[in-house]
């Protein structure tokens, strides 16, 4: 069973740019997919009403990194 789940771009004032729908088995696999997006900015991802994470991308050029704010942790992606 897969569950609907959106990728929302964030711009440099905090507000939504553009999203993106999705498919995904588990939270954690959006997030995994959601992963790509958040090398344009930072990323949410919601599951229908429910905020899931916060994707912040490390915007350095060549830095390659990207952290994920999920309820009070914080989880290295690289």
């Amino acid at each position: 069973m897969t569950l609907q789940y959106r990728a929302y771009l964030l711009g440099a004032n905090g507000i939504f740019q553009s999203a993106e729908a999705f498919e995904a088995a588990s939270d954690a696999a959006a997030l995994i997919h959601a992963q790509k997006f958040a090398l344009r900015g930072n990323v949410e991802v919601w599951q229908l009403d429910r905020k899931i994470a916060l994707l912040t991308a490390a915007l350095v050029e060549g830095a390659g990194k990207t952290s994920i704010e999920r309820a009070s942790r914080r989880i290295d992606l690289s």
